[in-house]
């Protein structure tokens, strides 16, 4: 979101610079020119306002939106933009000024409160609104939370590189990251999860050993104690078994495929695998209902966008997430 913000901001303040260089070279003085300029902003603005919203009605992950909702923004547009031009040509010189002063006040309040929305996003809080019961009980279906981005380090937006590190990323912390899917065609737990956000919590660090023997996770050969905030259901569970193919074992969870050959096995009996360099093992709180690491693979550090912080609605879920 914070990308598109970005080029919104940028397309409308290219658009009050050009506005300004036409008003200096007086271009914009006659009707015919004014109504165009007007009709103009009109349309740019208005598939700014499209282009974002479209992006949130798709649930913010950048799948397509449908041709025909493109087609009805464009059409929206342009409409305006039409009605923009003669309402701009038969307005007089008083009216075509005030016409300019809040055109320029509507791509000034555009560009600044993007370029704002879009540093803070990037770089310190984002907005989560909690999407499944994966997280129960610490984190419920509708909760919406903020995310601290600065915590562990400042990315510099559209590269990996991070500085200014607070903390480093540790076992137990409730994280939120990019799902590891590098094409829309990959299929996990039941369909596409590219470019969506997932929440989890850690449960292992590069180089460590990870095991899952009914239902409960092992870490470098010892099971880790049981917390309350797990939460697990009175089932029946696969009994734990080894692959013999070790290293295939590997390769297929570190490509994010294990899921497409054992599926739901996975749940109870899995591993073991060595989580690789700069990545993590990540699982969801409610252990029997979660798509996590066991199921796709390892988090690589690049995805990750920061640590979960604060729940600030519904009212009375409002909390520091531990």
């Amino acid at each position: 979101m914070e990308q598109r913000l970005f080029l919104a901001a940028c397309i409308m303040y290219a658009f009050t610079l050009m506005t300004r260089y036409l008003t200096k070279k007086q271009k914009l003085n006659t009707a015919k020119a004014f109504g165009y300029w007007h009709a103009s902003f009109l349309f740019i603005i208005l598939l700014c306002a499209a282009y974002l919203l479209l992006f949130v009605m798709g649930g913010g992950t950048g799948e397509p939106v449908g041709t025909g909702k493109i087609v009805a923004s464009i059409v929206v547009a342009a409409i305006c933009a039409v009605y923009g031009f003669f309402h701009g040509q038969k307005a007089d010189a008083k009216k075509q000024e005030k016409i300019k002063k809040a055109d320029l006040e509507w791509s000034n309040t555009v560009y600044f409160a993007g370029f704002v929305a879009a540093f803070v996003m990037f770089f310190f809080i984002q907005a989560f609104k909690i999407p499944s019961a994966s997280m129960h009980n610490t984190l419920l279906e509708g909760d919406h939370l903020f995310v601290n981005k600065a915590v562990y380090g400042f990315r510099i937006p559209l590269t990996n590189i991070r500085f200014g590190q607070f903390e480093e990323i540790k076992p137990g912390d409730i994280i939120v990251f990019r799902f590891p899917a590098k094409d829309r065609q990959q299929q996990n737990c039941g369909g596409s999860q590219y470019g969506k956000d997932f929440v989890k919590r850690v449960i292992a660090m590069p180089g460590d050993t990870v095991q899952v023997i009914n239902g409960r996770p092992w870490v470098n050969g010892k099971e880790l104690p049981q917390q309350d905030y797990e939460l697990y259901e009175d089932i029946e569970r696969t009994p734990y078994f080894e692959e013999e193919d070790k290293a295939r074992y590997q390769k297929v969870w570190e490509e994010h495929q294990l899921d497409n050959y054992l599926g739901l096995y996975l749940r109870d009996s899995f591993g073991p695998v060595t989580v690789p360099e700069n990545t993590y093992f990540v699982m969801g709180d409610n252990r029997d209902n979660s798509c996590d690491s066991r199921f796709w693979g390892p988090v690589p550090r690049e995805n990750i966008k920061g640590k979960a912080w604060f729940i600030h609605w519904p009212f009375s879920r409002i909390r520091w997430i531990k």
